[in-house]
């Protein structure tokens, strides 16, 4: 058994970026809001995958503008809270067995700031209806994509292939997954150290490897909760799965919103916290970040190599 040392800060590579992802959440524990955090997942159909795989940074973009776009249009609806939220969209592309599946996760926290200073709460437990939510994501992401079309910027089509995948995208139920209040801060952060710095497949997963197969767990969702089992793919084919979401260079695939952008967050903190009447929080010191990557005695990176031997053998 081989012990293997990572150090590459590859942004795609989980050992990596566990240091990444500390410093992160540190500095997302001075940002957090006292009120309940909501999660929501906005998720593209699978009939744009040929279309992801030819023009990842622009379908990737219009899916960030159309759910954040979203989100802000239902928050400053008089009706709903009429006011700024505070929210961060992640990107993730992947299923368990790393197929494509493209969506972002947004947690929100629990109101938004009027225009008068005052903070509203969500009505009834929830922060807004998800069937409204849905059919506006819906509409705002096909309206971005028609105009992509005409523009030029998408995969040449004929006028008959454009309609077919019109119809299709607008036939689909577009749901947009609403999960219950997460909590307070504490359970807020420890959610989010689960979703942020992290790609495609965790070495814990991976279960063994050799001159041909890669094998790893997945979730059984026909088997309950929580029980888990073994796939195994050839190794070109794990290769293949796991460069299929390896992000375009330079694409954050977390950002901010409304009181967390960063062109106005200190200030726009400041007014929710008085809103709030929560005490500005303590600066943290200079003191740096001391992490290293981990070892470990099976990765990714090595599962790759292996895969790679064996696809060139």
């Amino acid at each position: 058994m081989r012990h293997v040392y990572h150090s590459c800060r590859n942004r795609h590579c989980p050992q990596c970026q566990s240091r990444a992802k500390e410093a992160w959440l540190a500095q997302r524990r001075r940002e957090l809001l006292p009120v309940p955090y909501f999660h929501l997942v906005f998720t593209l159909p699978h009939s744009l995958n040929g279309l992801i795989a030819q023009r990842s940074r622009l379908l990737f973009e219009t899916l960030f503008d159309a759910a954040a776009a979203t989100l802000n249009a239902f928050a400053a609806d008089p009706r709903h809270l009429g006011g700024s939220l505070a929210f961060t969209l992640v990107l993730h592309t992947w299923k368990q067995d790393l197929g494509r599946h493209v969506h972002v996760h947004a947690l929100v926290a629990g109101g938004a700031l009027r225009a008068d200073g005052t903070w509203r709460e969500p009505k009834r437990g929830f922060l807004f209806p998800v069937k409204a939510l849905s059919r506006v994501f819906r509409g705002k992401f096909i309206t971005a994509l028609q105009q992509h079309h005409n523009q030029g910027a998408l995969p040449a089509m004929t006028h008959p292939q454009w309609q077919v995948l019109r119809a299709q995208l607008h036939a689909h139920d577009w749901v947009v997954y609403a999960k219950q209040p997460l909590g307070g801060p504490e359970q807020v952060l420890a959610y989010l150290g689960r979703y942020t710095h992290r790609v495609a497949i965790s070495n814990e997963r991976i279960v063994g490897l050799d001159a041909h197969e890669v094998s790893f767990r997945v979730r059984a969702h026909q088997a309950g909760e929580g029980k888990r089992r073994t796939i195994r793919l050839e190794g070109s084919e794990f290769i293949r799965r796991f460069l299929l979401h390896v992000l375009p260079p330079g694409f954050k695939r977390i950002r901010h919103y409304g009181l967390l952008a960063p062109a106005h967050k200190n200030k726009r903190l400041a007014q929710a916290r008085a809103a709030l009447q929560q005490p500005s929080p303590i600066r943290p010191s200079s003191r740096a970040w001391r992490s290293s990557c981990s070892v470990s005695h099976t990765s990714i990176f090595s599962a790759v190599r292996a895969a790679a031997t064996s696809a060139c053998a």
